[in-house]
């Protein structure tokens, strides 16, 4: 089975979302969520949860998780929300490199952060993100035949 893993910051907002809409299109991948900088055990951010649920998407028992070696190891494709994310996977973790990609990566795109910001801009980033996970289906589901 491929392994996806999807990584932000705080594994709170972005990452959650990611892996959520990626499991709903492609239910025979596993996908996992990290943070670089995680808030560990915390739940998704309430405006996040409410967001994913309104477009069908539940993050509703997701609990942050720090990025590890174990998560970069099991994944075939690393997919960070920004350049800089991707950066930093790669600095902590060289083996990485080569699987590690940013999520808008089509678009040239950063997702951008909602955490702690207006309802519209997590509305923007769920936004970004839907359609960034859409652009990689194809790409990942070649990876499987």
């Amino acid at each position: 089975m491929i392994g996806v893993l999807m990584v932000c910051e705080g594994n709170v907002c972005r990452s959650p979302v990611a892996r959520a809409i990626l499991e709903r299109a492609l239910p025979y991948v596993s996908v996992s969520s990290a943070g670089t900088r995680a808030l560990v055990g915390r739940h998704a951010d309430p405006l996040a949860v409410q967001i994913a649920r309104e477009h069908g998407v539940d993050i509703s028992g997701h609990l942050a998780e720090a990025l590890s070696d174990e998560h970069v190891r099991a994944a075939d494709v690393v997919l960070a929300m920004t350049n800089t994310q991707r950066t930093v996977i790669l600095d902590r973790f060289p083996s990485a490199r080569g699987k590690v990609f940013r999520l808008g990566e089509h678009e040239q795109l950063d997702i951008v952060d909602p955490y702690r910001r207006h309802r519209v801009i997590f509305e923007l980033a769920f936004a970004q993100i839907e359609h960034s996970v859409l652009k990689w289906r194809e790409d990942i589901a070649r990876l499987t035949h």
